[in-house]
């Protein structure tokens, strides 16, 4: 079966081994298909110009081969919030006027706060605002962030699944991430809300990613659900670790590919110290 897969780098930093490796998995699973190419650049503190270009610099010295277009998330804000005006007009968001420290006190003055795979779940204070109350903070100009109110979502839907190639059909269980934020004030999109409507946009039917991005394949279901969007399968693998088993960031400069390149690494033993480094995670 021809797939359509995708490799959807973040441009703040050159790539690493784990990107290689990522960009190589997604290619392998391609076979046949087409392998699209996203950047995922929204966040316009950290993107940079510069970083694009090495990208595309890296996957071509890899011999990464991609078809076109290349989709920018930047240029697509319009189709965000398009999604988000529905999801509001679905009656499935909230404001939420929280800080990130009313909500850590919050969760400390619980006796016993519930818990997901990303650590202490959101209390739900701003749920329980009226819509009078909600309406005259926005009106004020009071910064928030629009949240999922997954309760509602859920009751919304049925029982939902999902397959992962290794680990075989999911039954989602979103909940487990709460009311997760899926826009804020100053951006109309969350990473969750974009991925689901860029895969959709860019037709992937197989989506590739590390399996650090499992959990959120739950909430990723839930979205598709809830905006019509169609349902790929998943595929996601292992994660590629130094020799302290310790993931590997972007400021790990000694492992970027430009470095390796300089260093006068061909990309055939590139593929093999990515490879190495994924069996070791």
């Amino acid at each position: 079966m021809a797939e359509t897969t995708r490799f959807a780098p973040s441009p703040t930093g050159r790539l690493h081994l784990g990107h290689a490796y990522s960009a190589l998995f997604a290619a392998d699973q391609a076979a046949d298909g087409l392998l699209r190419l996203r950047l995922e650049d929204i966040d316009h503190t950290r993107c940079r110009v510069e970083f694009e270009q090495g990208i595309l610099e890296d996957l071509a010295w890899l011999n990464v081969q991609w078809s076109a277009p290349l989709r920018r998330q930047s240029e697509h804000l319009q189709e965000y919030e398009a999604a988000l005006r529905r999801l509001r007009e679905m009656e499935l968001l909230y404001p939420c006027f929280c800080t990130r420290r009313e909500i850590a006190e919050e969760v400390k003055r619980a006796d016993r706060a519930p818990h997901g795979p990303e650590g202490p779940l959101y209390p739900g204070s701003c749920r329980r605002l009226s819509w009078s109350e909600r309406d005259a903070r926005i009106a004020a100009g009071e910064p928030h962030a629009w949240r999922l109110d997954m309760q509602e979502a859920l009751r919304r839907c049925s029982q939902l699944t999902w397959r992962d190639l290794t680990a075989g059909d999911q039954v989602a269980r979103p909940e487990m991430l709460g009311d997760v934020v899926l826009a804020r004030k100053e951006m109309p999109t969350s990473y969750h809300l974009a991925v689901v409507i860029d895969d959709a946009a860019q037709d992937v039917s197989l989506v590739t990613r590390g399996e650090d991005l499992f959990h959120a394949t739950h909430l990723h279901r839930l979205l598709q659900e809830l905006l019509g969007l169609p349902v790929p399968r998943w595929h996601h693998h292992s994660m590629v670790v130094d020799e302290r088993g310790q993931r590997l960031a972007k400021r790990q400069d000694a492992l970027s590919i430009k470095r390796l390149r300089e260093a006068g690494y061909t990309p055939e033993e590139v593929v093999r110290l990515a490879e190495g480094a994924a069996l070791r995670g």
